[in-house]
């Protein structure tokens, strides 16, 4: 029998015990799991964007629009291989009042060649390209809503008065992480016939594609000097750039989640620190007596440690395996349904996995450093003689 054998058949001398601080790390490891998915569905969309793809808005803020005229001067731009755009409605169907997904008007002919990570079956394009109801919804919220090919659904906003009559033409799906599956767009023409004088003939924003990524950063600068004398200039970055300013704008959200796992993680370490402090109390005279026939103090610490470790691993383990169907099949399939726009794919990552059990393990090996170095510090004849 090796040290490390012993060490491990201590977890069955105190199985109720043990089994509770297993269940506590298991628990408290779903928990830290659950927010790491969160920051990295938040953060997703930034690793996931296109390197040649070039988002133009206002250079103010975002919410400002941006004259439809600078669609066709971006178009003659140098490196530049397709453009489109569009515009923010933020409409609802009245039929589902309380659900909210994301209302893009968009150019029908240019949108899907843009972002072509949005598949859609070549008829139901052809179908929405010549439709001026037309509409093309995601995946997950179809099949959310209830909506099928066909269907007519009625879009009302706020902002445009009337209501916009619509007809579901196709159901797209994404083939990247950062698409959100969760959004209906149509046509824009559509939408520009019924909105303010004030508003009429403009743009959210513009989307460019380049023949060369490594110049999508370059381009962005050309297309924002081509502007720069104008009454209404513009901001154009890369996708992966845009993204990650977007970003910007939660990171206190983000900054507090990684506080709060770092918490979840001092009281995981704290629940282990307890466990084992009881269990080397109780087996102090043991110590004592493995010493007095040939033991070294390290070895104690290593006895000590490698079970803080082995109970740590096996909670961070059982929290993994807990988490995956928690996550994946009940958590995330709420919040693609409902957070779409924010979080279009929320899905427990196999590295966060890996790293919430080696985090585990290394909060037991921590957790048992101080019981362990007090247990190898004890006199031995002061140890046979303790009892617990």
């Amino acid at each position: 029998m090796t040290l490390a054998g012993l060490a491990l058949r201590n977890l069955a001398r105190n199985r109720f015990r043990a089994a509770l601080t297993v269940v506590a790390v298991a628990i408290a490891i779903v928990a830290f799991l659950l927010l790491r998915t969160v920051v990295w569905a938040w953060t997703s969309a930034s690793e996931y964007a296109a390197r040649d793809r070039v988002v133009t808005r206002h250079k103010v803020t975002f919410v400002m629009s941006l004259p439809k005229r600078y669609v066709e001067e971006v178009r003659r731009a140098p490196h530049v291989r397709a453009v489109t755009w569009a515009d923010w409605f933020g409409g609802k169907d009245p039929r589902h009042d309380s659900e909210f997904f994301n209302t893009l008007a968009v150019d029908p002919a240019t949108y899907f060649a843009v972002f072509d990570e949005m598949h859609v079956a070549p008829d139901a394009l052809e179908r929405f390209q010549h439709d001026r109801q037309g509409a093309i919804v995601g995946d997950v919220l179809a099949r959310k809503l209830g909506w099928n090919v066909g269907d007519k659904m009625t879009l009302r906003s706020g902002s445009v008065p009337g209501d916009l009559e619509l007809r579901i033409d196709g159901i797209y799906t994404a083939t990247a992480k950062s698409v959100d599956r969760s959004t209906l767009v149509f046509h824009w023409e559509y939408m520009n016939d019924g909105v303010p004088a004030v508003r009429r003939d403009t743009v959210g924003w513009i989307v460019s594609r380049v023949d060369d990524p490594s110049r999508a950063a370059a381009l962005g600068l050309e297309i924002d000097q081509l502007f720069d004398d104008r009454d209404t200039q513009t901001l154009s970055q890369d996708e992966h750039s845009f993204n990650a300013s977007m970003l910007g704008m939660f990171s206190a959200v983000l900054k507090a989640i990684d506080v709060i796992s770092a918490v979840i993680l001092l009281i995981l370490t704290l629940v282990l620190g307890n466990t084992i402090a009881m269990g080397t109390r109780e087996r102090t005279n043991e110590y004592g007596v493995l010493r007095a026939i040939g033991f070294l103090p390290r070895h104690i610490v290593l006895w000590v440690v490698i079970e803080s470790f082995a109970m740590g691993a096996l909670g961070g383990a059982l929290g993994a395996v807990l988490g995956w169907p928690f996550i994946n099949l009940f958590i995330g399939r709420i919040v693609e349904e409902t957070m779409g726009a924010l979080l279009p794919y929320f899905q427990l990552a196999t590295s966060t996995a890996a790293l919430g059990v080696a985090l585990a393990g290394a909060a037991g090996g921590v957790a048992g450093a101080i019981p362990a170095w007090r247990a190898s510090r004890l006199r031995v004849v002061d140890a046979v003689r303790r009892v617990a």
